[in-house]
């Protein structure tokens, strides 16, 4: 096949799920990268302005009333004031046949508030999807989960990770954001809903407890009250085996809402089972993480990211350096590399500074207008996953002059041919709301994988540029081998994906940790066997 027809290929896989127009944001998707978060600002602003005039309008209308009401009034309180003065008798006779029925049947409310009602509609379109807040609560587990961090820490706003006795502030943020009992109530629901009461639990319990300590008080915004909370978080104790939970948490919603007939039967229902067991003192039932079968590795997985890129003992290891890398390419012999060494097995090097601030910037806006949910391989398919939650979009060179710029500094430090068909085009990715990519390769793992369309092999090499800095979180973390590397604003991380021999190097597996806090982008150049022979040698040994 020549070069023409491997690169139409490499455009067919390219092309793939990619058939919305470019800047078009799904609904639903929102959640899925950052800069769509950032875009959703926009719609709200727009509601504030909305907000805003109802306001006035309501603030116009209320000054109005409290005239009427202050003029009627002072008649009132004025004793001397006689009824036998006809003027005075015919104006209450108006107020009371006339002036009050227009009060109260005034259309000013209704028309302000009609106002705002339709304004809403015209930005609803823009709004993010019941799908974008269940992604969200999802990705606070996520991060709970991987982060180990506390729920009553984080309604408070507050980064810590518990274990036992030891807490660890993570990261603490400029300005305390929390969280309300209706947030927490969302989160919970979100759980409750999946059936996952493990994450369920503590989330109703922080909202049942913010619901209580505000009894009484009405806000508009909220959807949930305390007895839905309640109500929610003993079911979700009934379901974990914690029975006399649920019958505590029972016996209090009554206490609110005593004509609740459902309520009564599930009280009714828990004293029976606790009446029917061997053991009245039922002790509250250890509640199981739920299993996620295609992970494997998580706790180590989840180990790595804990350490948030920072092994200062994997460090000191005596065959790892830094140097000033040219690779022998006068392209770089006056501007050489700082180059370090991460690893040995599998390599891994760390290229500091490789792009600089201006052109991680053009490459973040370049993308942008383009980046739509990120897929992975299944079979001969690709697929929208919860194991990887960004967008991700892909720059040909041509786009710009800058990007056949980054393509040679790429070329002349690996020693590698980077055009198509014998390396993909650079590859954007903006994460999401605690963005990830759970343990995976970046090469083939089998025959029918989409990347052998190209008909250029399998992944040898990936080069993958770190175009944004985050405040937590993000590393990346290399599972078999045992360490994770910090996102390092315009470093770029190369690796080997395959041994000489052309099989897969099982110790690459490798994720991209959840995005703690922070906006993380990077930029993936994927090389491929074909037109490496001679810059990368074949080797028999398996070792090699």
């Amino acid at each position: 096949m020549g070069p023409a027809a491997r690169l139409a290929a490499l455009l067919a896989v390219l092309t793939l799920g990619t058939g919305d127009l470019p800047g078009a944001a799904a609904r639903g998707d929102t959640f899925s990268a950052l800069t769509s978060v950032a875009r959703a600002l926009a719609p709200e602003r727009r509601l504030l302005g909305l907000l805003q005039r109802y306001l006035r309008g309501e603030e116009a209308r209320l000054r109005d009333l409290t005239r009427f009401y202050d003029k009627v009034l002072s008649l009132h309180e004025d004793s001397t004031t006689p009824v036998a003065n006809p003027l005075l008798a015919f104006t209450l006779i108006k107020r009371l046949q006339s002036d009050w029925r227009n009060v109260v049947h005034s259309l000013e409310a209704s028309e302000n508030i009609r106002a705002l009602k339709d304004g809403y509609e015209k930005v609803e379109q823009d709004l993010p999807a019941f799908e974008d807040l269940e992604g969200a609560a999802r990705a606070l587990m996520r991060l709970q989960d991987v982060y180990m961090l506390n729920v009553k820490g984080l309604a408070r706003g507050v980064f810590q990770r518990v274990t036992g006795s030891a807490v660890t502030d993570l990261y603490s943020p400029r300005r305390l954001f929390s969280l309300t009992a209706d947030d927490c109530f969302q989160v919970g629901k979100v759980a409750y809903d999946m059936g996952d009461y493990y994450h369920a639990i503590p989330w109703l319990e922080e909202a049942v407890s913010l619901f209580r300590g505000s009894y009484g008080e009405w806000k508009t915004e909220d959807e949930a009250s305390l007895e839905d909370a309640l109500d929610h978080l003993a079911f979700a104790y009934f379901q974990a085996g914690n029975v006399s939970c649920a019958l505590s948490l029972s016996r209090e919603f009554l206490l609110y809402s005593p004509d609740n007939k459902r309520m009564a039967r599930n009280i009714l229902k828990y004293e029976r089972l606790l009446a029917e067991s061997p053991n009245p003192a039922v002790a509250e039932a250890v509640m199981q993480r739920p299993n996620v079968p295609h992970l494997q590795t998580r706790d180590t997985y989840e180990g790595l990211c804990q350490t948030l890129g920072s092994q200062p003992t994997h460090y000191q290891i005596p065959s790892l350096y830094c140097s000033y890398e040219t690779n022998s390419s006068p392209y770089l012999l006056l501007q050489p590399v700082r180059k370090e060494v991460i690893h040995l097995e599998p390599y891994v090097a760390l290229y500091h500074d490789f792009v600089s601030d201006s052109e991680a910037q053009k490459i973040r806006e370049l993308a942008e207008p383009w980046l739509q949910r990120s897929v992975v391989a299944s079979g001969e398919k690709q697929l929208q996953v919860e194991y990887r939650i960004s967008k991700s979009a892909w720059l040909k060179d041509t786009v710009d002059p800058m990007l056949v710029t980054l393509d040679h500094r790429i070329a002349a430090l690996t020693g590698l041919d980077v055009q198509p068909p014998y390396a993909e085009y650079l590859q954007v990715v903006n994460y999401g709301i605690g963005g990830h990519y759970e343990p995976h390769f970046d090469h083939a793992t089998s025959p029918s994988s989409p990347l052998y369309r190209m008909k250029s092999g399998n992944r040898v090499a990936t080069f993958m540029i770190y175009l944004s800095s985050v405040e937590a979180g993000g590393a990346t973390a290399f599972i078999y081998a045992n360490f994770s590397v910090p996102v390092v604003k315009n470093a770029a991380l190369f690796w080997w994906n395959l041994h000489r021999s052309g099989e897969g190097d099982d110790d690459t597996l490798h994720a991209g940790c959840p995005v703690l806090v922070g906006d993380k982008w990077v930029a993936n150049k994927w090389i491929h066997e074909y037109g490496q022979e001679f810059r990368r040698p074949c080797s028999s040994s398996p070792e090699d």
